[in-house]
């Protein structure tokens, strides 16, 4: 790699930033609110600065982490509006993702900034190495964002911010345990002294888990699908000055996770070792000029083994040995310059490099690399054209991954009145294949094809929101549309490959919908939110909505949280309306229509709340559902085909210390 070539874009920009550095305050708004907030770094901000132009954005706190009990981060998404996250065989597990009617390979995910998504397969989330003990807050931005985020944020951007600095000495202590045998501790420490400030936090999770399909054979010994991972992390930050912050960000995760099947199983699993780095550097001090330079590493290693029962006893059939490797490395940077040389308008300047390599011994993907470039501009006002109205308008031009692709971006917020607002994000974004998509040659498998297209899709967001009964009511109601083009997706009818090869569709993809969301404050101790989503997502010309995602979601939470007892409580509902899959032998089905109920209770000994004792119950009422869809194999007599689905979470009991210092 020529390391000159990557520098000089971060030199140029840094340049041109140091030579207009005036000293002022750096600030943020809320509305018409201006708040002073020193040492604020500008990709730090940049979800919420994307939220006051006009993007759709939903932040996930650390109180409803601790209400619903969540022990990753997966489970406690589920309450976020017109996110669909559903994990296969509980914590830790892979998830199928659908946002606003998007597949799961449509949303981008970041822990602080660095981007985690798997290239080796789109349809992989990354999200199962992450435990909810690290988090602070989880920001949804909703809507096309390929503008500062590049490929796979074409429905959106799911970004995890680990705990956060401060200059007190605090923390936090919390230990789990369920009736499936599942136990996690887990805990952060953080504090500052003069210029330095430091955040470390650790996690041990561990379960015996539970049978996860709806039917599997005796020939399946393994019969439970169990984890056990360890994560430890860290964040450091030095004030080179009064306006620049350098800091450091380290995550190293290990883990054991079960992967099962309903047939001949013994033992099945993936062993993952993961490494997540960050070097940022920010200049913080002025609102003309802001900026940050970032280097990032995240490696990402799984060793797996497959050993299967013989059919009609005999030993144990070893398909891929201990050890079996796959996985990917990715490095890069990014730069970006917030300018404001005039009034009225600021100027946004962004650069991104990415250096990716992967390989898979599994389903026989090949060393693969990929090598990245992207810039991207941005114009948009700022109050002192208007603090009414905020509009931007971007474009990116994206250079690797074997195409080079410009897109667009138009956002806008207009405040109407003090209690109303009309905000709207629209322009385009793209997906690169991932490897599997372009190099898998396993032969039991549809094959890769080197020459597939990147997608394209234009969407827009658009919609109204605003408080009623002087703030203590908040609503919102957006529409969204999203056009796909040179959909990737398996073709069967080619008979030089039987299993199948991804190609391009020659049609087009429509995904249309609305989105209603309600809050209020029905008294000092009440809290109440609902959400309603109906995304129709369908092939050009098709009736039929697309498999594995939702036609409806709707949510309802109440929570009672008195200031003057010592207890408080939570209740909520997720339903997911039809949702269809299609299994081999067995056609269309539908696995969808149902509701989840869970509750928690939370008991405060101490009138400072240091500690706190919680009971929670997920899937009350234990309610037995799919949560990928249909699927069918070959049972141990070896005629025919049976049908199952993966089961979710059955009723789950888990009791939770925690003390916070």
């Amino acid at each position: 790699m020529d390391l000159r070539a990557v520098s000089r874009p971060f030199a140029a920009l840094a340049c041109a930033a140091v030579a207009a550095l005036p000293p002022a305050q750096a600030q943020t708004e809320r509305g018409d609110e201006t708040v002073v907030v020193t040492g604020t770094s500008l990709e730090d901000t940049l979800p919420r600065q994307r939220a006051r132009y006009g993007s759709d954005l939903a932040v996930l706190g650390e109180l409803q982490l601790r209400e619903g009990g969540a022990v990753d981060v997966a489970s406690a998404l589920r309450s976020v509006p017109g996110l669909y996250v559903q994990p296969a065989s509980g914590p830790f597990s892979y998830v199928d993702v659908s946002l606003q009617g998007s597949r799961t390979q449509d949303v981008l995910w970041t822990v602080d900034g660095v981007r985690i998504n798997n290239r080796l397969y789109g349809g992989t989330s990354p999200n199962d190495t992450l435990p909810a003990s690290m988090i602070e807050r989880v920001e949804v931005l909703k809507g096309g964002e390929s503008l500062f985020y590049g490929t796979q944020a074409a429905a959106g951007v799911i970004n995890v911010v680990t705990r956060d600095f401060s200059d007190r000495f605090g923390g936090q202590v919390d230990a789990s345990v369920d009736s499936f045998a599942g136990t996690s501790l887990g805990g952060y420490v953080r504090s500052g002294s003069g210029r330095h400030q430091f955040v470390a936090w650790g996690s041990r999770n561990r379960a015996e888990g539970y049978q996860p399909f709806s039917r599997m054979e005796p020939s399946a010994t393994d019969r439970a699908r169990g984890y056990a991972l360890w994560s430890v992390g860290g964040k450091y930050r030095y004030d080179l000055g009064p306006d620049w912050r350098f800091s450091l960000h380290y995550i190293h995760t290990e883990a054991k996770l079960d992967n099962l099947s309903p047939t001949r199983t013994r033992e099945s699993r993936n062993d993952r070792n993961e490494e997540i780095a960050s070097a940022r550097l920010d200049y913080v001090g002025s609102d003309a000029v802001q900026l940050f330079l970032k280097a990032y590493f995240h490696d990402w290693k799984t060793a797996y083994v497959q050993i299967r029962n013989a059919a009609g006893g005999g030993a144990p059939i070893v398909v891929y040995p201990a050890g079996t490797f796959w996985g990917f490395r990715d490095y890069g940077g990014s730069a970006l310059v917030q300018l404001r040389p005039h009034r009225g308008l600021d100027y946004v300047l962004g650069y991104d490099f990415q250096q990716f390599s992967g390989r898979d011994d599994v389903l026989r993907i090949g060393a693969t690399e990929e090598r990245v470039h992207a810039g991207s501009v941005q114009v948009r006002t700022n109050d002192d054209l208007s603090r009414r109205a905020r509009l931007s308008a971007g474009l990116r031009y994206n250079d690797g991954g074997g195409a080079r692709k410009t897109v667009w971006n138009v956002t806008g917020r207009v405040e109407l009145s003090d209690s109303l607002f009309f905000q709207a994000n629209g322009g385009t974004s793209f997906l690169l294949p991932s490897a599997s998509q372009l190099y898998q040659i396993d032969p039991c498998c549809e094959r890769g094809n080197p020459d597939l297209k990147p997608e394209n899709s234009l969407s827009v967001n658009a919609g109204l929101g605003g408080t009623l009964a002087s703030g203590r009511v908040h609503w919102q109601a957006m529409v969204f549309a999203r056009r796909i083009d040179n959909l990737i997706a398996i073709d069967t009818a080619n008979p030089a490959y039987p299993d199948g090869i991804y190609a391009n569709s020659e049609s087009r993809v429509h995904v249309r919908g609305a989105e209603l969301v309600l809050g209020a404050v029905l008294a000092d101790a009440w809290h109440f939110d609902a959400s309603y989503t109906h995304a129709r997502a369908r092939d050009a010309g098709s009736l039929l909505q697309r498999d594995r995602t939702p036609e409806q979601l709707a949510r309802g939470s109440l929570a009672w949280r008195p200031r003057t007892l010592p207890v408080s409580a939570s209740a909520s509902v997720n339903w997911v309306g039809d949702a269809y899959a299609t299994a081999s032998g067995f056609g269309r089905r539908n696995y969808g229509d149902y509701a989840i109920v869970d509750a928690g209770v939370q008991f405060f000994p101490d009138a400072a709340r240091r500690h706190r004792v919680a009971i929670n119950v997920d899937n009350l009422f234990d309610r037995d559902y799919a949560t990928r869809g249909f699927q069918s194999a070959v049972p141990d007599s070896g005629v025919g085909r049976f049908l199952y689905f993966t089961r979710g979470v059955p009723r789950t009991l888990r009791v939770s210390y925690g003390l916070g210092f």
